[in-house]
């Protein structure tokens, strides 16, 4: 496999998300809104306010990573259980922050990988991390869109595409993209969130009993005419496109955290990007209600006691077969 340099700043990418979870943290709620206003803005200042907002969305994402640190190694040993030891080319897909990059690089302590991302500035974080943690020799950006092509990208062990394959505008064609990226016997690991995790019990904002519970329905609503893949049956999409399912898992995660920790900045990042994409969609008492867990008042998710973080996360482990051919 070869390490390309990344594809020109401002290339065609609108199908490849940011890492591990973007879409289910909110990102569709910034990426989305407000594109009118942009177009009346220079150049200058929209790159400055996007590069705010993907710093944000980095800042939720490694919140993720943090919380959700054994699950992700526990995932990195079940593809490794799968894989064998003989794993030294890797692609992330839709890299974002680098939460999968360095996760692969510690389980497979011989391997390089290319992290694939549409976002020349996520990429350029992601770097700027391997650098200060010794590993840029063996990491190697590449700004691309999966869903069209991963260019000089050949003979790949494994493949990661961590809650990035729903944003795809045509799944069947990216993975058969992946398909001929991998070598005959290389391993694709498709790891996906069911949405927005859940943080509060029903009453904990007692005038609007259920407000989580209405807000991800609204969000769903929004994922099934925005995303429409999101949910999709990726075992079935696997077999489809010629790979062979070695492993298909769903868990449900509970954590209870202690106050004032990452947990309640992770639920404050959350519930601020999903505001914008909620306006229109949910009662606005709701939004109202929204406002007063972010706001930093006495009931802002920041300062609570009593958050729950629970997430479902789902992950299929699949082979190309050794006598397919090119």
């Amino acid at each position: 496999m070869t390490h390309p340099t990344p594809a020109p700043h401002g290339s065609p990418a609108h199908s490849q998300p940011h890492g591990h979870g973007s879409h289910e943290l909110g990102h569709d709620a910034t990426d989305s809104h407000g594109h009118g206003t942009h177009a009346r803005e220079d150049h200058g200042t929209h790159a400055h306010e996007h590069a705010h907002e993907q710093d944000g969305l980095a800042e939720l994402l490694d919140l993720d990573a943090e919380l959700f640190a054994p699950y992700l190694a526990a995932s990195m040993r079940s593809i490794a259980e799968v894989a064998g030891d003989d794993v030294k080319r890797i692609v992330d897909l839709g890299a974002g922050s680098g939460t999968g990059t360095f996760a692969l690089l510690k389980q497979f302590s011989s391997a390089q990988v290319t992290a694939v991302d549409s976002s020349a500035h996520m990429l350029e974080q992601l770097t700027r991390t391997a650098a200060a943690k010794n590993l840029d020799s063996r990491v190697h950006p590449l700004e691309a869109d999966a869903g069209t092509s991963l260019p000089g990208v050949t003979d790949a062990d494994l493949v990661w595409a961590s809650a990035s394959m729903h944003h795809m505008d045509d799944p069947t064609a990216t993975l058969g993209i992946i398909f001929k990226a991998l070598r005959p016997g290389g391993l694709l690991a498709i790891a996906e969130l069911d949405g927005m995790p859940r943080f509060l019990a029903d009453d904990a904002v007692p005038e609007r009993p259920g407000l989580e519970g209405r807000c991800r329905e609204a969000l769903t609503t929004l994922h099934d005419e925005e995303v429409p893949h999101m949910g999709a049956d990726w075992g079935a999409l696997l077999a489809q496109a010629g790979f062979t399912l070695e492993e298909e898992r769903a868990e449900s995660l509970e954590l209870r955290p202690q106050p004032g920790g990452s947990a309640g900045l992770y639920a404050h990042g959350t519930l601020t990007r999903i505001r914008g994409a909620l306006v229109g969609r949910v009662d606005p008492a709701d939004l109202e209600a929204l406002d007063t867990l972010v706001n930093g008042g006495p009931a802002d998710v920041r300062h609570r006691d009593d958050l729950v973080v629970h997430s479902t996360r789902q992950l299929w482990i699949a082979r190309r077969p050794t006598d397919s051919g090119s």
